[in-house]
């Protein structure tokens, strides 16, 4: 009796520490406001409208412990509109983020799936684009360079993602077509690294696109980068991003400066997020962004933050060149309800000029809104944003 009973305690025991092992967490973000534009399409607009800063989001993550530092690891995320219920994502169960890996403490993870790139994972962060104190209003003229919160998500990709060493870290991935005959038509492939040490942050890298959603072609549209969802923000032959900056954070300030690179070539079209379709945009396009950015806590609860994107571009088609430039301005201030809920305010101002009439390039399209008839445009929102 004795010996059962204690077969019973230690099979008790070792479910406990088998339980302990591993955890799956239900975790989320709701991002939602009322939004004022003075022009779209020629019209002002007041409009109810989700992830104007950060993408709404609900998903499962979880980790299992394998022993020996290693560790299986999984996400499993999808991006919804709060305003109507439908999916950022038209069409993907898990449109976010859907992958799985292994983590080793020593030399690093490996992850397989539906993933997000990694001048995104490691240059974004210093951008205001990517933060909940900028957001994706915030982003540069057509989310050229991939760094805002909602930036393009990549399907059948690789990614090591090394340990930390004396503050650095490195990123590299691929991103298989998977079309038979046809290795590099609609893949991509990137690397990055970061610096982390006290009070300053700096990171760089470079991301290539090869026939992103199909490219002017039309061919396997949803190969790396998927252009029935929307994933895709160029249709084009190839997109080359470079991209580089830092931070420097002094008591309650933060400082920051971004620049990126990015070489557009052979497009067929660029996406609308505002209208959710692809307007037609044909030649190539070179964008440099220039961004200058700064947060400061006044108090715990209360932040100011603001930014400034320079846009310089170079555009031909063959019959027309121009050279754009665009002009891009961000002012929010937030205030924390507690440590999941606060409230912001956020005005967003575009003005582009020399690009060439009555094309695309011409008129200004904040992020995440339909474009303007004219060549400026002002947003301002007012938004509640909630973390479980």
């Amino acid at each position: 009796m004795k010996k059962s009973l204690l077969a019973i305690a230690l099979t008790g025991v070792y479910a406990l520490s088998a339980h302990a092992q591993s955890s799956v967490t239900l975790y989320g973000l709701i991002d939602t406001g009322l939004v004022y534009t003075n022009n779209q399409g020629g019209h002002s607009n007041w409009q109810e409208n989700s992830s104007s800063t950060q993408n709404t989001v609900f998903g499962l993550k979880g980790s299992e412990d394998l022993g020996g530092g290693l560790h299986a690891i999984f996400k499993l995320e999808q991006g919804f509109n709060l305003n109507n219920g439908s999916e950022a994502f038209p069409g993907d169960g898990f449109g976010s983020q859907v992958w799985v890996g292994l983590q080793s403490d020593p030399y690093g993870t490996v992850t397989l799936g539906r993933q997000f790139d990694v001048l995104n994972d490691l240059l974004g962060p210093l951008t205001a684009e990517s933060n909940t104190w900028g957001g994706n209003l915030a982003a540069h003229p057509f989310e050229n360079d991939n760094l805002a919160a909602d930036s393009v998500v990549l399907n059948n990709m690789v990614k090591y993602a090394s340990p930390e060493w004396h503050g650095v870290t490195f990123e590299g991935m691929y991103s298989f077509s998977n079309a038979a005959g046809g290795f590099a038509n609609n893949r991509a492939y990137g690397f990055a690294a970061s610096f982390s040490q006290g009070p300053l942050n700096l990171a760089g890298g470079y991301l290539q696109f090869n026939n992103a959603g199909g490219g002017v072609l039309g061919t396997n549209n949803n190969g790396a980068i998927s252009q029935n969802d929307g994933s895709a923000d160029f249709v084009a032959q190839r997109q080359r991003i470079w991209g580089a900056g830092g931070n420097y954070t002094f008591g309650p300030a933060t400082v920051g400066l971004v620049w990126s690179h990015t070489q557009i070539d052979d497009m067929a079209s660029v996406f609308s997020f505002g209208l959710g379709n692809y307007l037609p945009l044909g030649g190539t396009l070179r964008l440099d962004n220039y961004e200058v950015n700064a947060k400061y806590a006044l108090t715990q609860a209360l932040t100011v933050s603001g930014s400034y994107t320079f846009t310089n571009g170079a555009y031909g088609d063959g019959a027309t060149s121009a050279s754009p430039i665009w002009n891009s301005v961000m002012l929010q201030t937030d205030y924390s309800l507690s440590k999941r809920t606060d409230v912001y305010l956020e005005g967003v101002y575009q003005h582009v000029h020399g690009a060439p009439a009555g094309s695309i390039l011409d008129d200004a399209m904040i992020n995440t809104l339909s474009p303007s008839s004219t060549n400026s445009q002002l947003a301002v929102t007012v938004g509640l944003r909630h973390v479980f």
